[in-house]
């Protein structure tokens, strides 16, 4: 009887073992993303190893700062497998981040990807709220070479609280990580969500609500 009690687990065991294996690493050398090809598959077929040169692995730009003309004050330079197809499979990326003096780049996930920002210039305070129903903040404010992970699918943000321009960047364990920006996702969708439903949810008058979405 025990005997087949412990058959029987083993059996289960192996079978979730089994069930729920995957093979997080390339099978090959690389897989140079064929970004024009017609195929989609779940990230980006692999170009012809016999087409590839030293370019498919090679970024420029980074050293260029961004244009924060814009309302948020800030600017993100992303170096994904779109832009540097050698990525492709290797499960990470990165981007360059400049904020203008109180520039913000605004609360966001990462839906893909965990995050951890290094500070090269400026100062920043940062900051990611836990799901519910807890909702907690952690925050806290950085200096030049400072470190701050942001757990993957979890709001976070940035904000410049300097007087000069700022700078980061940003390493991330996902080809393409995803952004979803709360503000932007939610009042600029397209179609948009209703402003009844979004009143509701925000507890405001709807015209607030509509006067939100006129600006995205």
């Amino acid at each position: 009887m025990a005997t087949s009690i412990v058959f029987s687990t083993l059996l289960a065991f192996c079978f979730c073992y089994v069930s729920l294996a995957f093979d997080p690493q390339p099978l090959q050398d690389f897989c140079v993303a064929d970004v024009g090809g017609a195929v989609r598959v779940n990230g980006v077929v692999c170009k012809d190893p016999k087409k590839v040169t030293a370019e498919d692995f090679f970024f420029s730009g980074l050293q260029e700062p961004g244009n924060t003309s814009n309302p948020s004050g800030s600017w993100v330079t992303p170096v994904f497998a779109a832009q540097l197809p050698g990525l492709n499979t290797l499960g990470i990326s990165m981007a360059r981040i400049d904020y203008a003096p109180w520039g913000i780049n605004p609360p966001h996930t990462h839906p893909r990807a965990t995050e951890i920002l290094t500070v090269l210039e400026g100062s920043l305070h940062v900051g990611f709220v836990t799901s519910a129903p807890e909702n907690r903040l952690f925050t806290k404010v950085l200096q030049k070479g400072d470190v701050f992970v942001f757990p993957a699918g979890l709001i976070h943000f940035q904000r410049n609280v300097g007087y000069t321009n700022a700078v980061a960047i940003a390493a991330l364990n996902s080809q393409n990580p995803g952004v979803i920006s709360v503000a932007a996702n939610v009042f600029g969708s397209n179609p948009p969500i209703s402003s009844d439903a979004l009143a509701k949810a925000f507890q405001v008058d709807r015209n607030i609500v509509e006067t939100i979405q006129s600006k995205f």
